[in-house]
């Protein structure tokens, strides 16, 4: 009963911010508004989609809750420039993606049985696989890949859907190998100093990486962004820790440092 009474003010307010956005870009609006074109939008749109992320890393309710009022009001932005040139509507936006989530549940919105989530996740990739063929774009199974994602994720996915053809390791120690391999392939180009040579091996060792991490069922982007957030974590308490010794970052040595790096870790293990 609750949810019911919540859809008509959720209408009511996308409403007000649709009118909003359509002010801005009127010719007595906000000059800088009306400059802005889609190519604009795509970078706000990445910005904000990112701060959402930090917003749930954080746990905080209410960054969350401005944070996605601010990718809203980017993705409405965008939808009125549609409209403004007559490409589409934002019902056609929701229409479109009504369907779309409707085709791609068929164990939900139709007669499909699964009994896991694994089944879910094989059913959803021959729907989008399917699609594809529909769209005239089975040649290259790769379009449905954006090129502005982090390269981690992009390679993640990219192997992934070359993995649903069968074009993949059969097992995880296979790429275990392999990443000893390319680990071989970087030190002889080290050894010779070429740099080109170093530049390539070094991205098939991260290229490896990422393969092994979908092997290990783990997300390549989130396990570097974890492992980022711990390292700023224990340099920041031996920043801490050098300040109120007296200490200057620039004048600590190496030694101190790991000495306090270690306390770090081992505070973090209490």
């Amino acid at each position: 009963m609750h949810m019911k009474k919540d859809i008509p003010k959720d209408l009511e307010k996308l409403g007000e911010l649709k009118q909003l956005i359509k002010k801005l870009r009127a010719p007595d609006g906000c000059p800088w508004d009306q400059q802005q074109k889609k190519e604009d939008i795509s970078k706000y749109i990445l910005e904000e989609a990112h701060e959402v992320v930090d917003s749930i890393d954080k746990g905080s309710p209410q960054a969350l809750k401005e944070e996605l009022g601010d990718l809203l009001f980017q993705i409405l932005f965008l939808t009125e420039i549609g409209v403004e040139s007559d490409l589409f509507s934002l019902s056609d936006v929701l229409d479109g993606i009504i369907k779309k989530m409707i085709r791609r549940h068929p164990h939900v919105f139709g007669g499909k049985k699964v009994n896991s989530v694994q089944e879910v996740k094989e059913n959803w990739q021959k729907i989008k696989k399917k699609e594809r063929k529909n769209k005239n774009n089975e040649d290259n199974i790769f379009a449905g890949v954006p090129l502005s994602l982090p390269a981690l994720k992009r390679a993640q996915k990219i192997t992934s859907i070359a993995s649903a053809y069968g074009f993949d390791w059969s097992k995880t120690q296979d790429v275990m190998n392999k990443l000893k391999e390319e680990i071989k392939e970087l030190s002889a180009a080290v050894k010779n100093s070429k740099e080109d040579e170093i530049e390539e091996e070094l991205g098939d060792i991260l290229f490896t990486l990422v393969n092994l991490s979908r092997f290990l069922s783990v997300d390549a982007e989130t396990a570097l962004s974890k492992t980022t957030k711990k390292f700023l974590r224990r340099f920041s308490y031996v920043t801490q820790q050098l300040s109120a010794s007296g200490i200057s970052l620039e004048k600590a040595t190496l030694v101190q440092m790991d000495a306090l790096w270690n306390e770090a870790k081992s505070e973090e293990t209490k």
